[in-house]
């Protein structure tokens, strides 16, 4: 599996493999799957290569983190490659009140907390560190400060506030000086709050998912810029767009966590006849696209089972022709500054 290696500020860096695994599947995301599955998933993943694994508090409510636990804890700590996320607290609640119905399924009973103070980042990865059972990150995020996540502009900016002024942000550096964790970041939904996040402090790695696809390249306007002139590595979430470069536009594709637009099925199905062209497929020409700017570290689709493990693993292996990029860029499918070289 090929790796990337960030550097910055002086210190050791860490190598990311290209693939990494997200594990947004692994806390049951839509469907459930038995930690027999779950286990399988991580296996595949281990012995294809992947040494980058992301995950968080929210994924399944804590169960992402504990299956994360029983897989790592035989495994070298040197040998991987550990992001995980601060901003949100679990705790126990009846049933019928826990957070995530409809959309995490069979997980414990939780109710999210939002705390982006000093002492909810610290006790956040105190939390983590239990379910995982490890004692260090190698990065570390604040996850889904943005409008997406709080609602509104006015609520971002409150909760943006929070973390600066009340500790959240100085907690964080504080764990990178101790060596807690080697990078410290940030990860949410739209790029406007990810440069807004980033101006205001001393980042290291951001993660972005969405927002720098096959499909749309917004992040190239200011963001990606802006972390190439900080030196910030840029991790990719949700390459496929939440499905729709992975499936093609067929009917009932999701984009963006809903159905997806007739223009945005329009554009795909117009970036799926290029890839048929050059005997591409889609989902490949998808994963191979961010790659390309030398910002990114790192590629993250989940894997809801084995087979879309393996799926991601000869996704990530296959060759994509230059002359793919140049027909796209000259159909004006994609943004004229996106690096296809």
């Amino acid at each position: 599996m090929r790796t990337r290696k960030w550097q910055r500020q002086g210190n050791s860096g860490i190598a990311f493999t290209e693939l990494g695994l997200g594990t947004g599947p692994l806390g049951n995301l839509y469907t459930a799957i038995d930690e027999d599955e779950a286990q399988s998933i991580l296996d595949v993943a281990w012995r294809s290569g992947i040494r980058y694994f992301d995950t968080a508090p929210m994924y399944g409510l804590g169960l992402a983190e504990t299956r994360i636990n029983r897989f790592l804890r035989n495994k070298n700590r040197d040998d991987y490659v550990l992001g995980g996320k601060v901003g949100r607290l679990l705790r126990r609640t009846p049933a019928a009140q826990r957070d995530g119905i409809g959309f995490w399924m069979e997980v414990p009973n939780r109710k999210v907390i939002y705390d982006y103070t000093y002492d909810g980042v610290m006790r956040s990865v105190e939390d983590s560190f239990e379910r995982m059972g490890v004692d260090r990150f190698d990065i570390l995020m604040v996850h889904d400060l943005d409008v997406f996540t709080h609602g509104s502009k006015e609520a971002f900016e409150q909760m943006a506030k929070i973390f600066f002024k009340e500790g959240g942000y100085r907690a964080m550096v504080k764990l990178r000086d101790e060596g807690v964790t080697t990078a410290i970041g940030s990860g949410q939904n739209d790029v406007e709050c990810s440069q807004a996040i980033a101006e205001r402090g001393d980042f290291d790695v951001f993660l972005v998912p969405g927002r720098y696809t096959l499909l749309e390249q917004s992040a190239l306007d200011n963001f990606l810029p802006f972390c190439e002139e900080r030196g910030i590595g840029v991790v990719i979430g949700g390459p496929y767009n939440s499905g729709i470069l992975a499936t093609g536009p067929v009917e009932g594709a999701y984009y963006n966590y809903s159905k997806a637009p007739p223009e945005i099925l329009n554009r795909v199905r117009n970036i799926q006849t290029h890839c048929e062209r050059h005997g591409v497929r889609l989902i490949e020409a998808a994963f191979h696209f961010p790659l390309m700017h030398r910002q990114i570290v790192s590629v993250i689709p989940g894997g809801g089972n084995v087979e879309q493990m393996k799926q991601n693993v000869q996704v990530a292996n296959a060759t994509v022709p230059e002359a793919l990029w140049h027909d796209l860029k000259s159909a004006g499918l994609l943004h004229e500054k996106a690096p296809i070289n």
